[in-house]
């Protein structure tokens, strides 16, 4: 019987820096696409299928012996295949990706941030295949969702492991990147979706609109309180989350290189002004101890801490982010947005349409819509 292995495993094999080989058997266009990245480097090549089928002795021989391999395709069957193949060819240690390319572009990697703090729960739950992260706050059987993707089985089944149930999830922003879980929590668990009329108010979920400096608290006394700070830029309905005077979720305002880019409604000008003000006169007026949760990530090395957690003080974050947040003309930061945006994506246009119910794509068409990593910077790290 052939050897398996999911997506959990797969990440962290990787994270462990284990010493492996990863086989891509789909075709080249997919793989430039979107491939496997970690915190680590892999050993990677690309073989499409048919090379298996039409050569597959010269096939094999492309493939390096002497380590673990690991196949992955598109939907499973292929890799499953191609396992099948090189076990013919006396290869060992041989196994394939349970449920394709689609399982690693879902999986959560679940990460304690306040893990010092015993009063309540502050979870990251990273998303390696779309480089973005989604957060949890549990207290006294309450579970307080933000930026939830569409994987309801693992934040249902993680908030069963902590005793808990899901009141709320929150919404940072209109998403235009993924696509978001909430309006499925939501309906699947009867949680209170919350987020702003700014983004949300054309579209056609049921949610509760959220106002500026308004705190969300806990079902029994005593929990973290959520306080909502609208800060508009990045879209029109952008709101940052201060927990506890302590941790700020700022979806795509602030990054720990970077700032969200300002030209996703096709307005540059006008929403990157919108940004510098909210940047000047809203987010940097919070404290320096603050602790960054940003909604994504570009790069692994550089924003990730010892435990493999995407988090940075603020003070840090702006000493990163100096040519940035050293601004203080409007016309020069308008200028620095312009000189280092870059094409966002086609398929972005259609997500946001399905994150406001405008779009209903079956779910295999939203697994493959939700594929991709991010490109929600302004700029990139130099």
């Amino acid at each position: 019987m052939l050897s398996s292995f999911t997506a959990t495993e797969l990440f962290e094999a990787i994270e462990s820096d284990d010493d492996f080989v990863l086989l891509d058997v789909r075709n080249e266009d997919d793989y430039s696409n979107f491939s496997v990245e970690g915190p680590n480097e892999i050993e990677m090549l690309n073989i499409p299928y048919f090379d298996f089928i039409e050569n597959p002795e010269s096939s094999v021989e492309k493939v390096p012996s002497g380590k673990p391999l690991r196949i992955v395709c598109a939907k499973e069957g292929s890799s499953e295949f191609v396992a099948s193949v090189m076990t013919e060819f006396g290869r060992e240690n041989v196994s394939h990706l349970e449920g394709g390319i689609i399982s690693w572009g879902n999986v959560l990697v679940s990460k304690r941030v306040n893990s010092e703090d015993n009063s309540y729960e502050m979870w990251q739950f990273n998303r390696p295949g779309k480089a973005s992260c989604s957060y949890g706050i549990v207290y006294e059987g309450e579970m307080f969702l933000f930026d939830p993707s569409r994987n309801l089985e693992f934040y249902q089944q993680f908030a069963e492991s902590r005793g808990a149930e899901i009141s709320h999830t929150f919404e940072t922003h209109l998403q235009a990147d993924y696509i978001s879980g909430s309006p499925l929590i939501a309906e699947a668990t009867g949680a209170t979706f919350v987020a702003h009329d700014g983004d949300y108010s054309s579209g056609i979920h049921e949610y509760r609109s959220i106002i500026d400096g308004e705190s969300f608290e806990f079902s029994n006394e005593g929990g973290p309180s959520t306080l909502c700070t609208h800060s508009p830029g990045h879209t029109p309905g952008s709101t940052s989350y201060v927990i506890d005077e302590k941790f700020l979720i700022s979806g795509d305002t602030v990054f720990l290189v970077s700032v969200g880019r300002p030209d996703l409604g096709k307005q540059v000008v006008e929403w990157a002004k919108t940004l510098y003000a909210t940047l000047k006169e809203r987010i940097t007026i919070l404290p320096d101890s603050l602790i960054v949760l940003p909604g994504h990530y570009t790069d692994w090395s550089i924003e990730a801490d010892s435990e493999m957690r995407i988090m940075n003080n603020f003070g840090s974050v702006k000493e990163y982010n100096e040519q940035i947040y050293g601004i203080d003309d409007v016309d020069e930061f308008v200028s620095y947005i312009q000189s280092n945006m870059r094409e966002q994506p086609e398929i972005y246009d259609q997500i946001r349409k399905v994150n406001s119910g405008h779009l209903t794509p079956c779910n295999d068409e939203q697994n493959v819509m939700d594929l991709g990593k991010n490109e929600c910077a302004a700029s990139s790290h130099n």
